[in-house]
Formats: C-alpha cells, structure tokens, sequence
C-alpha cells in the first residue's frame, strides 16, 4: 500500500506535473468566469515554468544530492558489487525483445569495470517490477540487467538477484536478507550518485552497511550554478530528478523506513 500511495502522490508533486496542473486550473477557472483564480493560477504556472526551467534550482538540488557521497579509495579485495534496479527500461526490453538501458546505463558499465577489478568479488542485483500501470510481470528490471551483463562479458556463475523490490528501501532489505552479510565483508553499492543518499539509508536501516560507489553524474560543479540551462526542458528534468530524490528522502525518514533524513559517510 505505501508503494501504490507514494507513486500517486509523487505524480502531483513532482514539479512539471503540478506546474501542467496549476496551468489547467487557470484555464478552467477563467472559462468558468473565476477571472481572478484563472490568472492567479496561470500566472503561477508561467513563473515556475521559469523558475524550475531556467534557473540552477535543480542543478544545485542535483549537486548537494551528488557530492554527498565521493568514489572510495579501496585498498583490500571487495567481497561483492551490489547494482540496484534503474539502469533498465523494463517497458521497451519486453516489447522490443531486445535488452534496453536508460540514461542510467552507466551503472551497468560501472559494474563490468568493477567485476573485473575484483574477479572474486560476487555480483548481486537487486530490483524487481517498481511500475504501477503498463508493466510486464514477467520482466523484471534484474533480469534484464543480468541479460545485460553477461552480453558485456560478466559470467553469469557469478551473479545472484533478488526479483522482490520495488523501491529503495526494498533493495535494502531485499538484499541483506539473501546475502547475509558478514563483520568485515566489503560490499560496494552501485547507483547513481544523486540516488544514493536514500540508497545508504535504506541499506544501513536494514543493517546492511555498504560502501558507497557513485556513478552517473548528472551535474558538473559549482560553475554550473552560475549560469542558467540551455533550455527549459533541460532545467524542468534536472528539477523533477532532484525532488524525486528529495521527496523520497523526506517520506521514508516520515514513514519511520529510515533511521536518516541525509546521510554522510562515515
């Protein structure tokens, strides 16, 4: 039931969704002679239209999300490489019949790298159906991602996954019931940098204490802060991306599934 209620929450708060919505009810109410809402409302919309698309709100959101955690400095053998669900598109892989990654694919890649630099280090997936509407219950976001690493050359003898989760705190655990995790194992955590704050607080809620890998970088640095987007469309994805991440935080430190609103290294 949280699953179900958070995702339609999230379709009306996410800022391009509520920014269409306050647009619409400008328009009705002006249709239905309430002049005064109608402009309110679209008035609005027009300025978070520009806020959310042409200022560096979501690139700064992005960037304090993303600079949390930094790439580890490992100086002993990983035990095993964790990579969460996200890098896929489950919709396109079964209708298409074909293995497709999305604009989080470097996590997938990220792994090949790692799997080679630590030949003994086992290889577990995590991520199973997380859509509401228009999934394939037989096609899950770890299938696809197996499928997908061993075409890149990973031996499948040395992946195991969990099918089960459909968030975040899901992964956690997900994953630290199948793997038992032992004091001294070193367990790296794949994911996109901007999702791995609520990544580390999910696992370590679920005791599992993982050292965090960050890839995908989605911002460049401070200059980027200084400038507006190229384009409306550009700042509007990098804002819904943060609050996403943002929200995600907020809601599983209020629904008591973590123990940390943001997390640090430690």
């Amino acid at each position: 039931m949280f699953f179900f209620i958070s995702k339609v929450i999230e379709v009306f708060l996410i800022p391009s969704n509520l920014i269409a919505l306050l647009g619409l009810v400008g328009l009705l109410a002006v249709i239905v002679a309430r002049q005064r809402l109608g402009r309110a409302c679209i008035a609005a919309s027009v300025l978070l239209l520009a806020i959310c698309g042409w200022s560096p709100l979501g690139p700064a959101a992005l960037m304090a999300l993303e600079n949390r955690f930094t790439k580890p400095v490992i100086g002993r053998p990983a035990t095993g490489i964790i990579l969460l669900g996200g890098a896929v598109d489950t919709h396109i892989s079964s209708e298409r019949a074909t293995l497709a990654m999305n604009e989080a694919g470097e996590r997938l890649t990220a792994t090949v790298d790692l799997s080679r630099r630590y030949p003994d280090a086992r290889i577990f997936l995590s991520g199973g159906a997380s859509h509401i509407l228009g999934g394939n219950a037989n096609m899950t976001e770890s299938q696809v991602a197996h499928d997908i690493l061993v075409s890149l050359g990973v031996s499948s003898q040395r992946i195991k996954m969990e099918e089960r989760s459909r968030n975040t705190c899901e992964n956690g655990t997900e994953s630290a019931a199948l793997i038992r995790p032992q004091q001294g194992d070193l367990w790296l955590l794949v994911t996109s940098a901007y999702h791995m704050p609520r990544a580390v607080a999910c696992f370590r809620a679920a005791g599992f204490e993982v050292t965090p890998y960050p890839v995908d970088y989605r911002t460049r640095g401070e200059a980027e802060l200084k400038r507006p987007t190229t384009s409306i469309a550009v700042g509007l994805a990098a804002t819904d991306l943060a609050i996403h991440e943002w929200l995600g935080l907020l809601t599983y430190r209020i629904a008591g599934l973590t123990e940390e609103l943001f997390p640090s290294a430690r």
